[in-house]
């Protein structure tokens, strides 16, 4: 069974008349309803599945991670400095505000081992799969 995305909607899609009203009103109140979908790469091998999330910029402590019912859920908030070490900033490309991204596990995941670790910019979780167990049997011919 495949890792999947839980809300499939998260994916990025043509924007619509309706999406950019969304954006404008949201980015007309300020950054404090500011959201972003980080980008997440998820890689599969025969001991375990890896999921990484691209967030630069921010700490440890920022991540929030819940797993109830085979449903994964990593959120947390990148806030954006107005100022920073006195510079005002002219253009801000970097992606903040808050997040959330969901993923249901495949029935094979060991889920009280699930790793997680953060360097580079990148939230890295390991989710470690179960051992197959190959059942062998001989069978006689009466």
């Amino acid at each position: 069974m495949k890792l999947v995305r839980y809300n499939q909607l998260e994916n990025e899609s043509p924007i619509t008349f309706s999406a950019m009203l969304d954006r404008l009103f949201n980015e007309s109140l300020g950054s404090s309803l500011r959201q972003f979908s980080p980008a997440v790469d998820i890689a599969e091998d025969e001991k375990s599945y890896e999921i990484q999330l691209a967030l630069p910029g921010m700490k440890k402590s920022d991540f929030k991670i819940d797993l109830v019912d085979r449903k994964l859920t990593v959120s947390g908030e990148r806030k954006h400095q107005e100022k920073k070490e006195g510079k005002n900033f002219h253009s801000v490309e970097t992606q903040f505000g808050s997040f959330k991204r969901s993923f249901f596990l495949p029935e094979d995941v060991l889920e009280d081992h699930v790793e997680a670790s953060y360097q580079d910019g990148l939230l890295t979780l390991v989710l470690p799969k179960k051992e197959k167990k190959n059942s062998k049997a001989v069978i006689e011919v009466k």
